[in-house]
């Protein structure tokens, strides 16, 4: 389990339970909760913590990005979907610390709704209601993508970036000419959404090549038990000890007829094709790099041709996948300036994961959380 808090500036008028949305993926559980008093609940300072006692038990941390206003913090976490019942302890904690009590049964006596979205929120229904007495009041995964996409483009001036040569450069974006854009959400699979207004979009293209295909891949690949494992180890790879470069097959040379280096990738793990290796003999940490650069280039590609048929100039990438790692959005980034003949720039997002549950969040009162962004907007430096 990882989280972390932004603080806020103004506190949203519900109750406190109505504060929490969750979006369940086929991967990760993303969480998004609001508390308006620094006493009732803060995880943003809690130290982080790493349990070794089993070899399938991931490190949990708490990361702590807070930001000083007036009053009020929103929280985000997530959890991985095959550890629900971590989850659900999790929600219970935090629920039970701002409603009141539970019955005799351990579900709460009081009714408990609260916004989710993902095809979790239909898979573990059930789940929630036997476990934890919690109705899921189900939001439109696609509905809640665009709204906390253009939430975050609209109330964080901090929140769009670049990434060149190791950079990150915050864009400032006129919100008179942010649509339309492309928005392309890396999760375990891709989903691609032209965003057309606060309220119109279309989903126009994706693949099924995403976070889930490096997860599980990696996982079958290398002994990792986690993603943030398998991406820890991709940071010691080399990628060119199992992919097959342009010069290797043309003999050292480039072929800049048309425009190819000798050290472009020809194929994704097409070396041991011409090698007399077995899986054994090459090192997970360049089976992880190499899996990375595969997907992230497959991803960019794919997108810049769907913001060149759109006649798109912004093209945003979210989800968990991105992750803040640098050698991902390096990849993204350099993959969308190849393909574009340096005429497009890939963008990211702070809170790049949370999108959904951030959009399931802000479903609970359009017009209440829209004065809510106006504000927070008002107060961010």
């Amino acid at each position: 389990m990882e989280g972390d808090c932004l603080e806020t500036g103004t506190a949203i008028e519900t109750d406190p339970v109505s504060r929490l949305a969750i979006d369940i993926g086929g991967s990760l559980v993303k969480i998004v909760y609001y508390s308006s008093d620094d006493s009732e609940i803060s995880f943003c300072s809690v130290e982080d913590k790493v349990s070794g006692s089993s070899e399938d038990e991931s490190p949990a941390s708490v990361g702590d990005l807070c930001r000083s206003f007036s009053s009020g913090k929103l929280h985000f976490f997530k959890f991985e979907t095959r550890k629900i019942n971590e989850c659900l302890e999790f929600l219970s904690s935090v629920l039970l610390r701002n409603s009141g009590s539970r019955n005799t049964e351990g579900t709460f006596s009081t009714k408990c709704l609260i916004k989710a979205t993902g095809g979790g929120a239909f898979k573990f229904a059930d789940v929630f209601k036997e476990k934890l007495g919690i109705t899921l009041d189900k939001v439109d995964e696609m509905d809640c993508l665009v709204s906390g996409a253009n939430f975050l483009l609209k109330a964080w001036q901090h929140e769009p970036f670049t990434y060149v040569d190791g950079q990150r450069e915050y864009i400032q974006i006129d919100q008179k000419d942010l649509y339309p854009y492309l928005l392309v959400n890396i999760g375990s699979g891709v989903s691609m959404i032209k965003v057309d207004s606060d309220d119109q979009y279309q989903r126009v293209s994706g693949t099924s090549i995403g976070g889930g295909t490096f997860w599980g891949l990696g996982k079958l690949l290398t002994k990792c038990k986690s993603f943030d494992e398998l991406l820890e180890l991709s940071h010691q790879g080399n990628n060119r000890l199992v992919d097959m470069l342009v010069g290797e097959i043309y003999g050292g040379m480039d072929y800049m007829k048309i425009g190819l280096t000798s050290t472009t990738i020809a194929s994704s793990f097409g070396k041991p094709v011409s090698q007399n290796k077995g899986l054994e003999d090459y090192k997970p940490e360049d089976m992880a790099r190499s899996l990375l650069r595969m997907i992230s280039n497959n991803v960019a590609q794919i997108a810049y041709l769907n913001a060149l048929h759109f006649k798109l100039k912004r093209i945003f990438f979210g989800g968990f996948f991105i992750c803040g790692h640098a050698y991902t959005m390096d990849t993204i980034s350099v993959g969308v300036n190849y393909w574009s003949n340096g005429e497009a720039k890939a963008m990211f997002l702070g809170h790049e994961g949370f999108l959904g549950a951030l959009g399931a969040f802000l479903s609970y009162n359009k017009k209440g959380l829209a004065d809510f962004a106006h504000q927070l907007s008002s107060e961010l430096p």
